[in-house]
């Protein structure tokens, strides 16, 4: 399944494409187009040139690693993302490495990390759905994460499943239209809240 964003101005395909799907098909992502989804995430910009991203894989064929990536995920995710072909955890150093001085923008640069690889993925004709519902402290636990390391993100990445096998709430979610705000409510120019294009 897939569900094409509804653009208000035309946009490259891949970003019309990109969504966060529920439902995935449980075969595994062949190594190579993971070298290749993570490659994309590897060449983000980042202040300093930082790279403060390291990621945190467990492919389905991984057991006992895909299991306990899981059991990091709260109990609502791990019902579907149950399915998908590869767990992660993005995570994020805490600290320059030029100076060890705290790094306010390494939480926006992994997620530019994360967009470049979602889109990457795209290519692949794999998804990725980013989840903020996990515990940090239960991955760092598991994989001995150093305390300068914060775990922000989880992510599923996988082929597309069939919505139908899912649970009713869920699948009602996977089936609803896509939404954005209107660029007025998110673009200003001269002053707060006065829209760019009027």
């Amino acid at each position: 399944m897939e569900k094409p964003a509804v653009t208000d101005v035309p946009l490259n395909e891949l970003l019309r494409r990109r969504w966060s799907p529920r439902a995935f098909d449980p075969r595994p992502v062949e190594k190579e187009a993971l070298r290749r989804i993570f490659e994309a995430a590897r060449w983000a910009a980042s202040a300093y040139n930082e790279q403060p991203w390291r990621f945190l894989l467990a492919s389905r064929d991984q057991e006992p690693a895909f299991s306990l990536l899981l059991g990091c995920l709260v109990e609502q995710n791990q019902v579907w993302a149950a399915n998908a072909g590869v767990l992660a955890v993005g995570v994020t150093r805490k600290f320059f490495t030029h100076n060890e001085k705290p790094n306010r923008h390494a939480h926006h640069d992994l997620g530019l990390a994360v967009a470049q690889l979602s889109l990457q993925a795209v290519a692949e004709g794999i998804f990725v759905h980013p989840m903020a519902g996990f515990s940090p402290e239960r991955v760092r636990q598991v994989w001995s994460v150093p305390e300068i390391y914060e775990p922000l993100v989880a992510l599923a990445l996988g082929y597309p499943g069939d919505p139908d096998l899912l649970a009713e709430d869920l699948r009602q979610r996977e089936y609803a239209p896509r939404e954005r705000r209107a660029l007025e409510e998110l673009v200003f120019g001269g002053t707060w809240n006065d829209p760019f294009w009027k």
